[in-house]
């Protein structure tokens, strides 16, 4: 073997190793590559309980109880699925009901959603991607003017 062929066989022996290690890394993480998971994603995916993850989606109309002890329990919801969450701490000043959060945590056996803490969206226009396409698809996504986009009119269908 020439001193030229040892040399290409050496770097296509480095490239299949570097494919390898990449491909390993990748398959390993594609769960937790996600930036947050919606509350349709937990019910489809059955994550176990224990399994630490990221939340997000809006805080749902009417359920935010307020404890002892700065315990908080709200609903975080896409439009589709309610999950249940259960904080203690001091909550963002931008949260409230309606508002677009992001959650970490994990679940417990029964089903909530116990945070660790939990991240309110920074500006009046945003809103991750995700959710913002589950409220359109619902009809609820209100657009810069207050008009609803999305929905079909009164006794119109689409």
């Amino acid at each position: 073997m020439t001193r030229k062929q040892r040399r290409l066989v050496l770097i296509g022996s480095a490239l299949g190793v570097l494919a390898l290690a990449v491909a390993l890394v990748l398959t390993t993480l594609k769960d937790s590559i996600v930036f947050f998971n919606s509350p349709t994603d937990l019910v489809e995916k059955h994550i176990a309980p224990g399994a630490r993850l990221r939340l997000g989606g809006l805080v749902k109309e009417g359920s935010v109880v307020r404890g002892e002890n700065l315990a908080v329990r709200f609903a975080v919801t896409d439009g589709k699925s309610t999950v249940p969450v259960v904080f203690q701490g001091l909550l963002p000043d931008l949260f409230r009901e309606g508002q677009g959060i992001v959650a970490e945590g994990a679940l417990d056996p029964t089903g909530t959603f116990k945070a660790d803490s939990v991240l309110a969206k920074h500006d009046e226009k945003y809103m991750p991607k995700e959710v913002a396409d589950a409220l359109k698809q619902q009809g609820l996504w209100k657009d810069d003017s207050g008009k609803q986009v999305g929905a079909a009119p009164p006794g119109r269908t689409p």
